[in-house]
């Protein structure tokens, strides 16, 4: 100090001794501030509340929107060019790849924490993990043993499915307004996609046996995470080793013998790694989406995604796919808007009372007001033909 005091004068010394005070002051905020987020993630009160700050239904879906997109050109890549033409075993890639992923995050100490094991009854997990690998396992046999019209008209059936099972589970019901707007949206893209309808005895068996779980798997995830303090990731991480042992179960049944001699070459499996990724990130925007919004918005916001990209392609790409269609995907979105003005703060109150999950009857925090609701737990759409995408949850 003697050198600074000489050359500059006390003024000087004065000035560095601020400079350091504001430095440590500094250091000190971020040091609080990286340990009250660590200690929010240590309880699942304190997750959940992170999560609505910084992933509410516009984050959520548009995230959900993106990914989802990504994940039909890859898809698409991994099922055409590459031929790895085993959908159910893609679908357990995903999730085994998911599961790992997840691993990593809880040994980094990065993975939210759960809610008390009584607040959830084991089997709502059981049976989410259940219905996860047959929602995502007949779609994607559905897909294989139908047309894509058919396979869209099975898709369509599962707003109505989600809003019959939510009243007969919950006793919720919506307004007549917005029963009318997803009329109109589920007319105008049944108008936009459907145009074939070539049918078989077994697709159809197997299209009409996964609207049931696929309307399931959608409500689950969203009253979980609404009324009992779940993130996403944390039922992710609880839910996913049933789904894998579930696909592993259905495997045999449901995909073609030749798995094992497949080309497992470095550009194939890197292909279906990054499939794998994408899936990961998809299954974790759909769950974000579903959590903050709802079952019925999650299907919507599907159904905008095949429209988009149904006029992209038009739009961007020069493709044709008719002006009856072109007429049905403008209808659809049309009908699409509605139901979000709908659902904006004050406009309808739906006269519904949201009960909790059947056995969960321990105290849990107030569900958050709904803006009703992907891609499926992230579901990537098939759009123009078979080779597309896989169908992946």
């Amino acid at each position: 100090m003697g050198l600074v005091d000489s050359l500059f004068g006390k003024d000087a010394r004065k000035f560095l001794k601020r400079k350091d005070s504001d430095a440590a002051e500094a250091g000190r905020a971020l040091e609080e501030l990286r340990s009250s987020l660590y200690n929010e993630l240590k309880t699942s009160e304190g997750a959940k509340r992170q999560q609505q700050r910084f992933c509410g239904p516009v984050v959520a879906m548009s995230f959900n929107f993106v990914v989802a997109v990504g994940i039909i050109l890859a898809n698409k890549l991994v099922m055409g060019r590459v031929g790895f033409n085993f959908p159910i075993f893609l679908t357990l890639i995903h999730y085994t790849v998911a599961w790992i992923l997840l691993a990593f995050f809880k040994s980094l100490s990065l993975l939210p924490m759960s809610p008390p094991s009584k607040t959830t009854p084991f089997s709502s997990l059981f049976s989410l993990g259940a219905v996860m690998a047959f929602a995502s396992g007949l779609a994607n046999t559905s897909l294989k043993h139908n047309s894509v019209g058919f396979y869209q008209m099975a898709k369509i059936a599962v707003t109505p499915t989600i809003v019959l099972a939510e009243f007969v589970l919950f006793k919720k019901t919506i307004s007549s307004t917005k029963v009318m707007a997803l009329a109109v949206v589920s007319l105008g893209v049944a108008i936009a996609t459907v145009t074939d309808l070539e049918f078989n005895l077994f697709g159809a068996l197997v299209a009409v046996a996964w609207i049931i779980p696929s309307a399931i798997n959608k409500i689950l995830w969203s009253n979980l995470q609404q009324q009992a303090n779940w993130t996403a990731l944390a039922l992710m991480w609880k839910t996913t080793p049933f789904t894998v042992f579930f696909l592993l179960a259905l495997m045999p049944w449901l995909d073609p013998p030749g798995a094992l001699l497949f080309k497992w070459d470095i550009a194939n499996s890197s292909a279906i790694l990054v499939s794998a990724l994408l899936g990961f990130l998809l299954q974790w925007s759909g769950a974000l989406a579903l959590g903050a919004t709802s079952a019925t918005s999650h299907v919507v916001l599907g159904q905008f995604k095949t429209c988009v990209i149904l006029l992209g392609g038009y739009v961007i790409f020069g493709s044709d796919p008719g002006f009856v269609s072109i007429c049905g995907a403008v209808a659809a979105l049309a009908g699409m808007s509605v139901y979000t003005w709908l659902n904006l703060p004050g406009k309808s109150i739906d006269h519904s009372s949201s009960k909790l999950l059947p056995k969960q009857n321990a105290a849990v925090s107030k569900p958050k007001a709904e803006a009703d609701d992907g891609g499926e737990t992230g579901v990537a759409e098939p759009l123009l033909s078979k080779t597309t995408t896989a169908n992946i949850v």
